[in-house]
């Protein structure tokens, strides 16, 4: 905006400004007049006021220079973005900070509102923000006996410098979420609090992945898979990789032994959605993995490299354009055109540029740059190509002639030309160099968490779960660590010694047992395989062979059931409690559970049922413990019985996790009812935990999900309190088992009553 001073006129604004100003900081004096005079090229004379007067507000602060300068330099700028009404909530924002004991974070408040109105670009968002960060600010702060905030707010300063990264990923009612999230779950732990709202927790990021718009890998992540093996017959992990916390260098996709490393979201770019460049990125790799070749590094310098991986990415793109021509209209639209004349400045690298324009030349037919080495190697590359597939060696070697006939002094220049040179789909090469590494070198380690693992368990990598918070009425993303172990063994006589003491109501238990087993056998001729020889075909056979002819093979026949079509998960909460003696007996509750669970196991075996057991137990979120005693295909033998005779409790009881765990076997199942018995001895419940009432609402949503995916959940409960919580959490699906002493008798009662 000009607004029509003469340069005499400035000067006695600009005089006046200062002395109404009323400040005798040096530093902001020093750039006071380039300051104004740039404001007055932006508002009118009634925003000059208002601007000069709350400069004024900000200088009597008592923060030293600091939020003057920032605010003098920032609101011109702000007031072009929103309008000069929207300086009303920003002093307010200040004011408020001022009076509360977070007057320190004026400053990076200031310092971030630029970029964070950039995004926001309209004065209704911005109010909707500064909303969002007042109330951060009411509940962070530290309070005195509940009465009034005495203690600064951990997180204010921190969350001003992420703000602007925030809102470049999630829209504002999803950065609204993401700080709803991080005050109700750590409110009471600064340190966390700390670590949430500095994105340096695993919580904080996976948060704001589910805030995230755009297509979501998790969320196409089978299709792609199917894509991936129909298309390109490969088969790998695809594993996501946050695009939204790397500043100095954004990560692009690649694959190493773990798998394909994509974003985990994409957004729809240059009319191509967001699935198809999921499907390209994929479609490039997998070509690299079938005619790539890698290649020694050491000796080459970094422009040869870049030049090769150049060559190489055109070599694979043209193979993948033979292979699927239907790939050429996605391909070209997400693959950068810049113009031959956009780098000519003689202080700039334009290195990349010319790279890309080369690439462009070499895919696009229709496109004709005037450079003549790169229309020279576009025909030679062609001409490679012609006759086949070509190979990475004689690719690398038309790269490197293309680096000596285009060198350029400037190449060296640390300004590069970026502008318009990204080729997104495409992969970091990194599986394409190999380097002659001396022997003995530094072993890496790495800070990631990892639970301690006890002498004979056996464990695998770790699956995340979510956590149900009633609170909230949504889930925590990845909240617990579930990891699998082997369960350690004991002697497999001692289970033998057990089924002997209770012989007696072993032989009661068999003969009920026997009564469950299906009797409808049905008899399955025509069989290559089976567990009898059908005589009429073997007849048969024998009859062609003798006259010369080709027999049958299919003499066998078969038999199957089809009176009981079920699968059993006996699931046991082996927490620190089972330890504790049972009253009378002398017998701890593990050591009857041990008894019960032997007596079932044995029956259930007899029966033919395919059951699985296991155990659990936790120590916090991170350290969920799940104890594989037998897998639906093993065999009820000594192995078993061993780790059945290592039971030992300890630890906590996180139920739901447990639950969500079970099921991921129990889905693999293909039989048409599924049953989880859950053998536990109090609520669920762990370390972490202050509010009992958190994780029995996390059960009982489980139990919900396991219901829908069409699991019949039942417990049995050794807490002659459990009627208070048990019902909470599985309705009718439950029996307190008052008398422990009689477990081994009711439990196998219990499964005979479901079953039947």
């Amino acid at each position: 905006m000009n607004n029509g001073f003469s340069e005499a006129a400035q000067e006695v604004v600009r005089a006046q400004a200062w002395e109404r100003l009323d400040t005798s900081f040096a530093e902001v004096r020093a750039v006071f007049d380039d300051l104004f005079n740039a404001a007055l090229r932006i508002l009118s004379p009634a925003d000059i006021d208002a601007y000069i007067e709350a400069a004024r507000q900000i200088a009597k602060l008592g923060r030293g220079s600091e939020p003057l300068l920032l605010f003098l330099e920032a609101w011109p700028e702000l007031a072009g973005l929103l309008g000069g009404h929207a300086l009303a909530p920003v002093l307010e924002t200040i004011q408020r900070m001022q009076k509360s004991p977070n007057g320190r974070a004026i400053a990076p408040f200031l310092q971030s509102l630029i970029p964070v109105a950039r995004r926001l670009e309209s004065t209704e968002l911005v109010r909707d923000y500064l909303e969002v960060v007042l109330d951060l600010m009411v509940q962070t702060s530290g309070t005195i006996h509940g009465r009034q905030a005495t203690i600064p707010s951990p997180v204010m300063a921190e969350f001003f410098v992420q703000a602007p990264l925030l809102l470049d990923q999630v829209s504002l009612t999803g950065l609204a979420r993401w700080v709803d999230h991080g005050i109700r779950h750590y409110a009471n732990n600064p340190d966390r609090q700390k670590d949430y709202f500095g994105l340096h927790s695993a919580d904080s990021h996976a948060v704001l992945r589910r805030e995230r718009h755009g297509t979501l890998l998790a969320d196409v992540e089978r299709q792609l898979g199917l894509y991936l093996l129909g298309l390109w017959e490969d088969v790998a992990p695809l594993v996501p990789y946050s695009s939204g916390f790397h500043q100095l260098r954004q990560p692009i996709p690649y694959y190493d032994s773990q798998g394909f490393h994509l974003p985990d979201a994409y957004d729809d770019a240059r009319g191509v959605a967001a699935i198809d460049r999921y499907r390209l990125a994929l479609a490039h790799m997998a070509g690299h993995r079938r005619w790539s070749q890698p290649s020694i590094a050491d000796n080459w310098s970094p422009f040869q490299r870049l030049t090769v991986e150049c060559f190489e990415d055109c070599r694979i793109d043209t193979l993948l354009l033979r292979r699927y021509p239907g790939l050429r209209p996605i391909l070209l639209a997400l693959h950068p055109q810049p113009d031959e004349d956009d780098c000519n400045d003689a202080t700039t690298s334009c290195l990349r540029h010319r790279l890309v324009m080369l690439s462009r030349a070499l895919l696009d037919p229709a496109c004709s740059y005037r450079h003549p080495v790169i229309r020279e190697f576009t025909v030679r590359f062609q001409a490679l190509l012609r006759t086949g597939p070509s190979n990475s060696s004689e690719i690398a070697a038309l790269a490197l002639d293309f680096v000596t006939r285009t060198r350029l002094p400037s190449d060296q220049f640390a300004r590069v030309h970026f502008a318009d040179t990204i080729v997104d789909y495409r992969d970091d090469n990194r599986h394409f160099w190999r380097f002659i590494e001396p022997e003995g070198g530094e072993t890496s380690t790495s800070d990631t968490f990892r639970p301690s693992s006890s002498p004979g368990e056996q464990r695998l990598p770790p699956r995340h779960y979510p956590e149900w918070d009633e609170h909230s009425r949504s889930y925590r993303p990845d909240w617990v660590s579930v990891y699998d172990y082997l369960h350690p063994t004991g002697d497999a006589a001692l289970i033998d010694g057990l089924l002997q003491k209770h012989r007696v109501l072993s032989n009661r238990l068999r003969r009920l047992f026997d009564l469950l087993k299906p009797q409808e056998r049905e008899r399955i001729r025509r069989q290559e395989d089976g567990s009898e020889l059908d005589l009429d075909m073997a007849l048969r056979a024998l009859i062609d062979y003798q006259m010369g002819m080709v027999p049958d093979p299919r003499i066998s026949l078969s038999h199957h059931s089809n009176g009981r079509d079920l699968a059993v998960l006996l699931l046991l909460d082996l927490s620190q409690s089972l330890n504790e003696t049972v009253a009378g007996t002398g017998q701890t509750v593990l050591q009857l559970s041990q008894e019960a669970v032997s007596m079932l196991a044995w029956a259930v075996d007899g029966l033919g049922d395919p059951f699985a057991i296991a155990g659990f137990h936790s120590n916090t979120r991170h350290d969920l413990r799940f104890l594989h005693i037998k897998g639906f295909s093993e065999a009820w033998d000594d192995t078993v019985k061993a780790r059945l005779a290592g039971m030992q409790a300890r630890w906590s009881t996180r139920m739901g996790a447990a639950l969500r765990h079970a099921t991921h076997f129990l889905e693999a199942r293909k039989t048409s009812k599924k049953l989880l018995l859950i053998l536990t001895d109090g609520m669920p419940s762990d370390v972490d935990v202050a509010d009992p009432e958190h994780l029995i609402a996390d059960a009982r949503q489980a139990v919900r999900e396991l219901e829908q995916e069409g699991i019949y959940p039942y417990c049995i409960s050794l807490d002659p309190q459990a009627d208070s919580y048990v019902a909470q959490i599985f309705g009718r699906r439950f029996s307190v088992v008052d008398r422990i002493e009689h477990l081994p008798e009711k439990l196998s009662e219990i499964f005979i009553g479901l079953t039947r």
